[in-house]
């Protein structure tokens, strides 16, 4: 199942029933808000002597941000765009959907269930989601995505 279809699927199965008078607010991030957490995401591997790919996708899993860290491995990038894609299509780490990895969900493509994504969210609401590959583990990833997001969470709570 393309990326495409399968965040439809998942916006129709989570989407409330809508009249022709309802109007509904999308909070977003924004490209420099995108752009301060990858780089402090890049900023946090690198204090660990790690070079990592990093990527940061709107609340419907479109790429907002791609770095790749100077000698990261040309992998790094489409990894941590799937991890970031699954984070915020289930609305979790991607280390909390490791056990379904090896479920007829876990194996469509574009999905990673492995350490490394997280979503971005303030205030309640769902906002991105960020994705890191290039650590030795997926723990890593995971905490170096996690630096990029306090980097901007403090901001992005003022906003809301």
């Amino acid at each position: 199942m393309k990326r495409s279809a399968l965040a439809a699927v998942i916006a129709l199965a989570v989407a409330a029933p809508a009249s022709a008078q309802e109007v509904v607010t999308v909070k977003r991030l924004s490209l420099d808000m995108a752009t301060k957490a990858a780089q402090a995401t890049i900023a946090a591997c690198r204090e660990k002597g790690i070079q990592i790919g990093v990527t940061v996708v709107d609340r419907e899993g479109t790429v907002q941000v791609t770095l790749r860290d100077t000698i990261a491995a040309p992998i790094t990038a489409p990894i941590s765009e799937m991890k970031a894609f699954t984070a915020v299509n289930f609305n979790a780490p991607t280390s909390a959907l490791a056990a379904r990895a090896d479920s007829p969900v876990g194996r469509i493509d574009g999905l990673v269930m492995s350490a490394g994504g997280l979503p971005i969210q303030a205030a309640g609401a769902l906002l991105a989601g960020i994705g890191v590959s290039g650590a030795p583990d997926g723990e890593t990833d995971e905490e170096c995505a996690q630096a990029g997001i306090d980097k901007i969470q403090g901001d992005l709570e003022m906003a809301l």
